[in-house]
């Protein structure tokens, strides 16, 4: 079995996300952008996994949108409290290295999907050389036509998130069978930027 090294979220301090996530969803704060630009890329009714899905708010977003959602988290405070805010959401709380068909199978859950959501600066904060292991794992879990989502800084984000710039995550991407549909550098679609990175992925 192939070993599961600690995150970069595991290593670093990561306390007070859930908490201020929770205050801004609690004062209306707009925090389901991601959840926007990921509804208009699948048809109604999709299949849908929120992978690195903290403590929910994504997936609950397209959940209520009329998709049918899978959400992904490793850290047991972050599982803990989407069971209490998102308590219909389906969630597995796996590293998402772990997360395969069989064992989506196991819990009686989809095992392939429209959409896979990787936002959040995930892909920045896995463990360090995963990259590439994480992308093979999602796009070994796509639907024939399904594209991954994918949203990070690649620079100056999160402290202990890594520097990733763009034509190394597209070569990684390259390198595991993916290829880069689309580029933006914000969920409105504006135009490629230096400062965010978001990507939509289909198989080559």
């Amino acid at each position: 079995m192939n070993e599961i090294p600690k995150t970069r979220w595991e290593q670093a301090e990561t306390g007070g996300y859930a908490e201020r996530f929770a205050r801004l969803i609690d004062e209306g704060a707009d925090v389901v952008g991601e959840a926007r630009l990921a509804d208009v890329l699948v048809r109604r009714g999709a299949t849908i996994l929120d992978a690195g899905a903290g403590m929910g708010r994504i997936g609950a977003e397209l959940q209520r949108r009329g998709h049918t959602v899978v959400a992904a988290e490793k850290d047991p405070v972050l599982v803990a409290d989407a069971a209490t805010r998102y308590p219909d959401l389906p969630m597995v709380e796996t590293d998402l290295l772990a997360l395969t068909p069989a064992l989506l199978r196991e819990r009686d859950l989809p095992d392939a999907f429209d959409l896979v959501v990787l936002v959040g600066n995930v892909i920045v904060l896995a463990a360090p050389d995963t990259e590439q292991r994480l992308l093979l794992g999602l796009r070994d879990l796509l639907a024939p036509e399904g594209r991954i989502l994918v949203g990070f800084h690649p620079v100056n984000g999160h402290g202990a998130a890594r520097a990733y710039p763009f034509e190394e995550f597209a070569a990684d991407a390259e390198a595991v069978g993916l290829v880069v549909q689309h580029r933006f550098g914000t969920y409105e679609l504006h135009p490629p930027a230096e400062d965010y990175v978001v990507a939509v992925l289909s198989r080559r």
